[in-house]
């Protein structure tokens, strides 16, 4: 027999599919509580009993697809078959991919940070608990997106030392990410750059391989 928490987390599971689903068809815009309800075959009032609203059910998906690539990156860098540099590639191609595949998606995940705890001052930030709860919370995504960046970095280290870990680190995330941007805005044309986004990641690679080796 299926227990009430059992139900419960079924009824959110098929709520933030649908929400991705619906997300990666129409872009946020098209990611309604009213929508997402129908798609997941759920009663009206289902999804608004599990999130306070749009941005509450976004910041679930986003917190999930974060905790995704922390998982896709933890599997590359204690994969023992890989080299330093293919971690690092794989890593890159990791949050590229997203971007590729997922558009709508990568934009939610870069979207401008929601005001965190301790932020709002205490009442406004025990309103904020009571009205999102843990579901939709920004703090989850936040962890979840601070969890891929500490498997990133951790990757980064073993390159180029602690000493210049966070500073390649952050050279190579934004890059990266300014590489998924071009490519998903069509400006990284190839008539025009003469190369791929490919390319440009194992140059990357490359300029930080040659820079760990002389360290």
């Amino acid at each position: 027999m299926t227990t009430r928490a059992e139900s419960a987390a079924a009824t959110r599971r098929a709520l933030l599919d649908a929400a991705a689903e619906l997300l990666d068809l129409g872009g946020p815009e098209a990611v309604t509580l009213r929508e997402v309800g129908a798609r997941a075959g759920v009663t009206r009032g289902a999804p608004y009993r599990h999130f306070t609203g749009k941005d509450s059910l976004l910041t679930s998906v986003a917190a999930e697809s974060w905790e995704r690539m922390g998982d896709q990156v933890h599997a590359l860098r204690t994969d023992p078959a890989l080299s330093a540099s293919e971690k690092l590639r794989g890593a890159l191609r990791t949050l590229i991919d997203v971007g590729r595949e997922q558009p709508h998606l990568y934009q939610v995940l870069f979207r401008r940070r929601a005001n965190l705890p301790g932020q709002l001052g205490d009442g406004m930030d025990r309103l904020r608990r009571q009205l999102c709860g843990p579901e939709g919370d920004p703090a989850v995504a936040e962890r979840a997106a601070e969890r891929f960046q500490g498997e990133f970095l951790d990757i980064v280290t073993d390159l180029v030392g602690k000493r210049n870990a966070r500073r390649y680190g952050a050279l190579l995330l934004t890059s990266a990410h300014g590489i998924a941007g071009m490519e998903i805005s069509g400006h990284l044309d190839t008539g025009t750059w003469n190369t791929t986004a490919d390319e440009l990641v194992d140059t990357l690679v490359r300029m930080v391989t040659d820079a760990g080796e002389m360290t």
